[in-house]
């Protein structure tokens, strides 16, 4: 059977002097300013994320030709750079932040967060950006759930919602798993602690028949060419979901597995310098 395709676009940072280790995961203003002009341009409507989750649970079918704009781990040019654009095409977006990375640097890891230095938003900003885009979690420290200890990704996923919904008063629906990588142990964690979505990465098209708790993505980075940008806009280029799980991924989660468990996990990303 064949649907069609969403695409669920996955941002970092935009920036255009970002830390060396976020660099190959961040694209310039100006090319972000492009690339939402080209969504325009090409007919695709914004919709929000919970949009899509509502259709994937039997509400209300999406519009013809829908796209749905995300962002991880809550860096600071959100707040500066990201709103603003997004603010003045009246544009959606679902931004997850890992709580314990936020207040400012993500090092000196006071906060315990595993993420590089980078400057991050502040509570504050957090909660104005609620006012207009939604917050999800990315839990609390940024790590490789489908590595954990069953209790460690549990307090992650849902420590991370309970901080989001103590500070911001209401309820927090989304939750993004970091680096992507999950299974099905972490989805059951994810839909244990009432999360009502998830998304992953899977480099793939989501569809109306996508699964809620493995919402694929496209990651959008410095190296994606206008070329490949376009053709995603454009339907093309990627798998559709729903797909199987593919052989590589389940290779690479085992070996990480496996560097876990002999108290070695394999660095994600790059260690800071003490």
């Amino acid at each position: 059977m064949t649907y069609q395709p969403v695409p669920v676009f996955l941002y970092h940072s935009v920036s255009a002097e970002p830390p060396s280790w976020i660099a190959p995961f961040t694209v310039s203003p100006r090319v972000f300013a492009e690339q939402l002009d080209l969504l325009a341009d090409n007919g695709l409507e914004v919709v929000p994320l919970r949009r899509l989750v509502a259709s994937l649970r039997g509400g209300p079918p999406l519009p013809a030709r829908p796209a749905v704009l995300t962002f991880d781990d809550g860096f600071a040019d959100f707040h500066s750079t990201v709103a603003p654009l997004l603010a003045a095409r009246g544009l959606p977006a679902t931004l997850y932040v890992t709580t314990g990375a936020l207040g400012g640097l993500s090092w000196p890891p006071e906060s315990a967060s595993l993420l590089p230095p980078a400057p991050m938003l502040t509570w504050r900003q957090v909660r104005e950006l609620d006012l207009f885009v939604e917050i999800g979690g990315h839990t609390r420290v940024h790590p490789q759930l489908d590595a954990l200890p069953r209790q460690a990704a549990r307090e992650e996923i849902e420590g991370c919602k309970a901080r989001l919904e103590d500070t911001l008063g209401h309820r927090v629906d989304a939750f993004a798993y970091p680096h992507g990588y999950n299974d099905r142990a972490v989805r059951r964690l994810v839909e244990e602690a009432g999360w009502a979505s998830a998304t992953a990465v899977r480099y793939g098209f989501s569809s109306g028949a996508d699964e809620v708790l493995r919402i694929a993505r496209l990651m959008v980075r410095a190296d994606t060419t206008r070329d490949r940008f376009l053709a995603w806009v454009r339907g093309a280029g990627a798998p559709v979901a729903p797909f199987p799980e593919r052989t590589r991924t389940r290779a690479w989660r085992g070996y990480r597995r496996l560097r876990a468990g002999i108290d070695h996990p394999y660095p994600v990303l790059p260690t800071p310098a003490r």
